[in-house]
């Protein structure tokens, strides 16, 4: 995958380190970075949280805001990108939150709603996407926006 050797490549030139907090990706993410060789200088751990317990547990999203907005929003992947980059002590970190289907969605939130979030020191940024396909076609999908995401992110982190 292009984007992960690229992201990969520049996270190494500026010595930058990253982690991800994946839900319906499942890990895709973090395979798609450790796909690349060399990752291992960019890349220490990431984690699953794919139930709300593991959200709240591993990355310290707090359950109110989970009850309040549903796992599946923009509140939630920001407090997903924060939690993991802060508890990792990397400097970028991405979180995926969203609805791989075919089940699961409903009006309000729709199969291949996905929330990506990607946070750096001085901000979190996050973008709201409706995939579409198959649950395999818009897993891949939300790991192409999240590295696409991240390569805008270290693209304005100094060296």
């Amino acid at each position: 995958m292009q984007k992960a050797q690229t992201l990969v490549e520049t996270l190494t030139k500026k010595k930058l380190k990253v982690t991800t907090a994946e839900s319906c990706t499942g890990g895709l993410l973090a395979g798609a970075i450790t796909d690349i060789s060399g990752s291992s200088v960019v890349f220490e751990e990431g984690f699953i949280t794919y139930s709300n317990a593991a959200k709240s547990a591993l990355l310290g999203v707090d359950a109110k805001l989970i009850a309040a907005h549903g796992a599946v929003s923009e509140a939630v992947a920001r407090a997903m990108a924060e939690g993991v980059r802060q508890k990792t002590g990397a400097d970028l970190a991405v979180a995926v939150t969203g609805i791989a289907g075919p089940t699961g969605g409903n009006a309000e939130k729709p199969v291949g709603l996905v929330f990506i979030a990607t946070s750096a020191l001085d901000e979190t940024l996050c973008s709201k996407n409706l995939f579409s396909g198959s649950r395999s076609a818009i897993r891949q999908s939300a790991v192409d926006k999240a590295l696409h995401q991240l390569l805008e992110m270290v693209g304005k982190k100094a060296n």
